[in-house]
């Protein structure tokens, strides 16, 4: 419950950590302490526009050298095959399933992150973007592509959408004379996070790699 002292401060007293009513700024609180943390956000989750790096990596994981194709196979047995080396159209749906669910989960849960405030939906979105990614990875060790796809795409997705919308209804209430300015450096930081990403990937799987794995 939020009240007001005596001295006409916010009292948070039975609020949680994550709640809304612990996102209150005191007094003089400085507004441009908001942009960078937005940013560093927006440049975690924008990581989703450099996966297409890991595509042709995992389109030999067992082949290593070459794909180890099966011409035959559809995109149903693709999703379980531990045999054949995958498609790199069929990776290519994660990131579709990124996206989808981004604006999906963004216009489902935009009206919750209102209600709970930006720290507990950011947290949900941390959870759901780590979470799919570990859920990925599990996929990409037992070479199980339905795995991927649920939790990079799907979970991660989630976790894009709300971690997306976060920072940047934050930035919109902090600079309501700077709209544009504010969105503008959200977006900054999404497109930006592949920038990163990309590259430091490309060197850590060229790290990892062995003659028995491609590093990914």
């Amino acid at each position: 419950m939020t009240t007001m002292s005596s001295a006409g401060r916010v009292s948070t007293a039975g609020a949680g950590f994550l709640d809304k009513e612990h996102t209150i700024a005191t007094a003089g609180f400085n507004r441009w302490l908001v942009p960078p943390a937005a940013l560093c956000i927006h440049l975690c989750i924008g990581m989703a526009y450099g996966f297409s790096v890991f595509w042709l990596p995992l389109s030999r994981a067992i082949g290593l050298t070459a794909p180890k194709a099966c011409p035959d196979i559809s995109l149903a047995q693709e999703l379980f095959t531990t045999s054949c080396d995958w498609k790199v159209a069929s990776l290519g749906w994660m990131y579709t399933l990124f996206f989808v669910l981004l604006g999906v989960s963004a216009a489902i849960w935009g009206g919750w992150l209102e209600k709970v405030g930006p720290r507990k939906a950011g947290f949900v979105a941390a959870l759901c973007w780590a979470g799919g990614l570990v859920i990925g990875a599990l996929g990409v060790y037992t070479h199980q592509l339905w795995l991927m796809w649920l939790g990079s795409g799907v979970i991660g997705g989630v976790g894009l959408g709300l971690g997306y919308i976060s920072p940047v209804s934050t930035l919109v209430k902090w600079f309501p004379d700077r709209r544009g300015m504010a969105t503008g450096m959200a977006i900054m930081g999404f497109g930006g996070g592949a920038m990163i990403g990309a590259p430091l990937a490309d060197r850590l799987m060229n790290y990892f790699k062995t003659p028995t794995s491609v590093g990914v």
